[in-house]
C-alpha cells in the first residue's frame, strides 16, 4: 500500500494502473545511467538492496515506461537531493532517484530510499524550489517510516475483519468492519501526506530553498488535474470533501497548510532560493507527453511506430496512452473506449474468442467475422445493466488487439461511428514511422513583440493550448511578460 503520491491520477487511468505498490510516499533519479559524479553514490545505494528490492525496482520502472536518461536533469536532481539530505532529520539515510519515462504527473518513494519522479511532474515544475519541495516531501515519507506504519495498520484491519468473520461467523459484519477500517486507513493516509508536507517544507527551507515552492507546485497540480478531468468527462476531485476514501487531502487544503508551514521558515518577501534559470536550462529538450517508443497520442489518433499500427478514435474522444492500454472518453463521460492486446491461440477463431465469455452479456447473434484493412477481425455487441459495448478483435502479427467501445446508450448512429473508427486501424509503413518525432519542452526567451497569446499559439498540443501554456509556466492569463523572460513551450 501506498503511502502516497503527489498527484492522484484520474480514476479512468487509476482503474487500469491498479494499486498494489508498497510505497512510502511520493518522489525519485535513476541512477541506472547516472551522471558521472553520481555514479559512486548510486553504486553504494545499489549494494544495500536485496534481490527482491532490485526486482521490485525493475518491475516498477518497467510499469512506467522505463527510466528516462537525461544527464542534465539527473545532475540537477542529485545535487538537490544532496543538499536536502544534509538538511534533513536523517542525514545518514541514502536515496536513489529514478526519472520515470512517463507523461503522468507522479512521484513516490519506497521505504528503502528509492525515490521516483516522472517526466510529467518535472515538466510542470518551474524552479529549483518546486523541485526541492517534491523531493523533500518524498524523503519525509521515508524518514517518518510511513510505509511500514501503514502496512501494520492494514494488516491489523484485515485481521480484525477475519476475526469477526470467523468468531462471530458473520461475513457481512466482517466486510463491514473491513470497510470501516479502510475509511480509517484513508484518513490515516491523508494525515501522513500532511505530515510529509510539513516535514518536507522544513527540509527544503533549511537547505536554503524557497519553502513556498510547495504551495506553488500544488497549485499547478490542482490546475492540471482540473484540466485533465474536464478533458475526459470527469468531475474534478479538487475540494471534494465527500471523497472519504481518498488517500490524499484535498488540494486547496494542502495549499493552505503548505503556505502556513512555509511562513514558519521564511517571509514571502525573503523566501530563499528559487533558481528558475538553472531549472529551465536542465529541462530544455526533455520529451513531453508520450514517448514515441511507447506509442503516442496526437489529437484523436494513436500511433505506435514500434508495433507498427495506428488508429483514430471517433470525434469528441480524448485519448490517453497508459502502460497497459489506450483509454479514451468523451467529455460527457457517456462514451469510452479501450484498446489493448492479448494472446489468442491460433486454433481459436476471433469469433470464438469474442463469444468465449471474457466479457459478460455478449449477444451471440451479433458476432460477425470481417476483415479490417487486410487483417482478420471479428466484432460483437455486449450489453450490461448500464453500459453497452461494441467490441472488435483484430489479429495483427502475433497479437490480437481488442478495441472496445462502451456507451450508456448505444444508438445506431453511435454504433456506426464506432465501426468507422475500427476501420481506421491499419499498418504503419517504415517511412511513416521514421518521420515520427517526440514533442519536447523548449525554453524560449520572450521577444519584444511577444505576448501570452502569441507564445501559447506556438504550443504544438492537440487542444487547449492557452490553458496548457499557462499551467506549464505557472502564470495567469493576465500576467505581463518581460522582455528576455524565459518560458516553456511544447514543440518538436
Amino acid at each position: 500500500m501506498h503511502g502516497g503520491t503527489w498527484f492522484r491520477r484520474a480514476r479512468l487511468c487509476a482503474l487500469i494502473a491498479g494499486a498494489a505498490l508498497l510505497l512510502a510516499g511520493c518522489a525519485g533519479l535513476d541512477i541506472s545511467t547516472p551522471a558521472p559524479d553520481a555514479q559512486a553514490s548510486a553504486s553504494s545505494f545499489e549494494d544495500t538492496l536485496t534481490p527482491t528490492q532490485r526486482k521490485e525496482h525493475e518491475r516498477l520502472v518497467a510499469s512506467y515506461g522505463g527510466a528516462y536518461d537525461d544527464p542534465k536533469l539527473q545532475t540537477l536532481i542529485q545535487e538537490t537531493v544532496t543538499r536536502l539530505v544534509a538538511a534533513s532529520e536523517r542525514p545518514d539515510l541514502k536515496y536513489r532517484v529514478t526519472i520515470l519515462n512517463s507523461p503522468a504527473i507522479n512521484a513516490f518513494a519506497l521505504p528503502n530510499g528509492s525515490l521516483y519522479v516522472t517526466r510529467g511532474l518535472l515538466a510542470l515544475a518551474n524552479d529549483t524550489s518546486e523541485l526541492a519541495s517534491v523531493l523533500s516531501h518524498e524523503m519525509a515519507h521515508v524518514i517518518a517510516n510511513h510505509a511500514a506504519i501503514r502496512e501494520d495498520q492494514m494488516k491489523q484491519a484485515v485481521l480484525v475483519s477475519r476475526v469477526i468473520s470467523d468468531v462471530v461467523n458473520d461475513s457481512d459484519l466482517g466486510a463491514l468492519a473491513l470497510a470501516k477500517s479502510r475509511m480509517s486507513l484513508a484518513s490515516f493516509s491523508r494525515a501522513q501526506e500532511l505530515e510529509a508536507d510539513a516535514i518536507g517544507v522544513g527540509i527544503s527551507a533549511r537547505a536554503g530553498f524557497d519553502p513556498y515552492g510547495a504551495s506553488r507546485f500544488l497549485t499547478a497540480m490542482g490546475k492540471q488535474a482540473a484540466l485533465r478531468s474536464s478533458s475526459i468527462g470527469q468531475s474534478t476531485t479538487t475540494g471534494d470533501a465527500t471523497d472519504f476514501l481518498a488517500t490524499h487531502p484535498a488540494t486547496p487544503e494542502r495549499i493552505s497548510i503548505a503556505i502556513a508551514n512555509a511562513r514558519e521558515y521564511a517571509s514571502p518577501d525573503k523566501p530563499g532560493e528559487r533558481d528558475r534559470k538553472l531549472y529551465l536550462a536542465a529541462l530544455d529538450g526533455m520529451i513531453y507527453g508520450d514517448d514515441p517508443k511507447e506509442g503516442f497520442v496526437r489529437g484523436r489518433r494513436f500511433f505506435h511506430p514500434k508495433l507498427g499500427f495506428t488508429f483514430t478514435a471517433p470525434e469528441t474522444f480524448t485519448l490517453e496512452n497508459t502502460s497497459q492500454a489506450v483509454l479514451g472518453a468523451t467529455s460527457t463521460g457517456r462514451e469510452a473506449l479501450r484498446l489493448d492486446a492479448v494472446r489468442v491461440g491460433g486454433d481459436q477463431s476471433l469469433s470464438q474468442y469474442l463469444s468465449s465469455g471474457w466479457i459478460e452479456g455478449v449477444e451471440i447473434a451479433s458476432v460477425e467475422s470481417l476483415v479490417l484493412n487486410g487483417f482478420p477481425a471479428a466484432t460483437a455487441v455486449a450489453r450490461g445493466d448500464q453500459w453497452s459495448f461494441r467490441m472488435f478483435a483484430i489479429r495483427f502479427g502475433s497479437d490480437v488487439y481488442r478495441l472496445i467501445f462502451a456507451a450508456r446508450d448505444l444508438t445506431p448512429d453511435l454504433d456506426k461511428q464506432f465501426r468507422a473508427a475500427a476501420e481506421t486501424f491499419r499498418r504503419v509503413s517504415i517511412e511513416e514511422a521514421d518521420k515520427v518525432k517526440p514533442l519536447r519542452i523548449r525554453i524560449v526567451d520572450v521577444g519584444l513583440t511577444d505576448n501570452i497569446d502569441k507564445l501559447a499559439g506556438k504550443m504544438e498540443v492537440p487542444d487547449r493550448d492557452m490553458e496548457r501554456f499557462l499551467i506549464l509556466n505557472g502564470i495567469e492569463r493576465t500576467a505581463k511578460l518581460s522582455y528576455g523572460e524565459e518560458l516553456k513551450i511544447v514543440a518538436d
